[in-house]
């Protein structure tokens, strides 16, 4: 029998290593890579972080006559929004309802607050898609995936002049969620604050600076063994996200860093590809709820979901 509970911090190694094994089996079966290096136990990182930002966010199901967890999920309720993190079931277990059940509940979740339910996933898994499609929910953006080994000594110097860029501090937490707001219709305090922060060491933060010396966007990045991305973050201009692409980049000298830029921008793209990055995969922003045009650059990351 397979019965759905709140993970607890006993799980965790568990459910790192169902992380681990749940998306590389999908990745080497259909695209002939693993998704996550290392060892298992380096996906904790997606446990110890949503546990910070939200204490209990997190469920798994279980089989309860093993006493293995066979599949789980995160969740991050915000301001406006409630968000989808990563959600994995065991390959034994592939097909026999555990990802239908976790999402059910995330759904539930969120209309008993009367929010957006938000995701992003991947445009290649329609196993995943076709689920999110089922439970009703839609695209609304499209991002590419691109990945760059950057260069030991840095990046080129930009052709054009770019905004000014400067590390986020606690004075920028206002104007931050304001430009979130005003180009995506969502905000997350907790979120910048833990950002900026940064107890685990793990993180860094970036603001661009418009004309007039306001924040005009921001992006964050996480290094970490398993994860090395860049975002989330969002800005009013592409030559804002350039410019904070660039400052983020020059922070994995000699390392391999994932990002996601909007398909739609063409200029900011076209910047990636100048710097050596390239296209690995594709991923949609889906909605169950209202989601308002973006009106800006949005570049999302898998953890923590930003949706």
């Amino acid at each position: 029998m397979l019965q759905m509970r709140p993970m607890r911090e006993s799980d965790f190694d568990e459910v790192a290593e169902l992380i681990f094994l749940s998306t590389n089996s999908w990745y080497e079966r259909n695209l002939g890579h693993s998704a996550f290096g290392g060892k298992p136990e380096g996906c904790r990182v997606f446990c110890e972080v949503y546990e910070d930002l939200d204490p209990g966010c997190a469920i798994v199901v279980e089989n309860a006559d093993s006493g293995r967890i066979v599949g789980s999920c995160f969740y991050h309720p915000r301001e406006m929004h409630v968000s989808l993190g990563i959600l994995n079931v065991h390959p034994n277990y592939f097909g026999a309802g555990v990802a239908g059940r976790l999402l059910g509940a995330i759904v539930d979740f969120a209309a008993e607050r009367e929010l957006p339910l938000r995701l992003v996933s991947s445009a290649l898994n329609l196993d995943s898609y076709s689920l999110y499609n089922k439970w009703g929910l839609t695209p609304f953006a499209i991002y590419q995936d691109m990945i760059i080994d950057v260069p030991t000594v840095g990046l080129s110097k930009a052709e054009n002049e770019l905004p000014q860029v400067r590390p986020a501090d606690s004075s920028d937490l206002v104007a931050m969620g304001q430009v979130e707001f005003e180009v995506a219709g969502i905000s997350r305090e907790s979120d910048y604050c833990y950002f900026v922060e940064n107890s685990s060491g793990l993180w860094d933060c970036s603001v661009s600076l418009d004309e007039t010396g306001e924040v005009d966007g921001f992006l964050v990045s996480i290094d970490h063994p398993t994860v090395r991305m860049i975002g989330p973050g969002v800005a009013r201009t592409e030559a804002a996200a350039e410019a904070l692409l660039r400052a983020q980049l020059d922070r994995f000298r000699g390392k391999t860093v994932i990002f996601l830029v909007p398909a739609t921008a063409k200029e900011l793209t076209g910047a990636a590809y100048q710097l050596g990055a390239r296209n690995c995969e594709l991923h949609f922003a889906q909605v169950l709820g209202d989601a308002q045009p973006i009106a800006g650059v949005v570049m999302p990351t898998f953890l923590p979901e930003s949706g």
